[in-house]
């Protein structure tokens, strides 16, 4: 069993910034990409970055420029420091990260974390 602690989130005002992190625990041979997908009310789950575990990214539009996600390997963790931000950046964001697991044949399972809220409003 694998497991996503995000933390980081909270309230802040309008160009303020916040940064996220996620730490996966468990037993799992590696993980290949991490990334954070947000989820604002009414809205459907969209993506903001991944980034593999060789350290290539991938942003959202709507991220690019503010947004930058890294992650240390040896920790198991992932980030997204958040720049400048907007109240439109409100959601819950939320960890994923592709786990390559071992039971009896090795298999690669997505991993979910159970959010953090990100507020921004002034």
């Amino acid at each position: 069993q694998v497991q996503l602690v995000e933390s980081g989130g909270g309230l802040v005002q309008p160009g303020g910034s916040l940064r996220l992190s996620c730490t996966a625990s468990g037993s799992f041979l590696s993980i290949n990409a991490m990334g954070w997908y947000r989820q604002a009310p009414g809205k459907e789950r969209e993506l903001v970055a991944t980034i593999t575990s060789g350290g290539t990214t991938n942003y959202a539009d709507s991220a690019k420029g503010r947004f930058t996600i890294s992650r240390d390997n040896a920790k198991n963790t992932v980030y997204l420091e958040m720049n400048s931000l907007k109240p439109e950046d409100t959601a819950v964001y939320s960890c994923n990260a592709v786990v390559v697991i071992y039971t009896y044949y090795r298999r690669v399972v997505n991993y979910w974390g159970q959010g953090t809220q990100v507020t921004v409003s002034s």
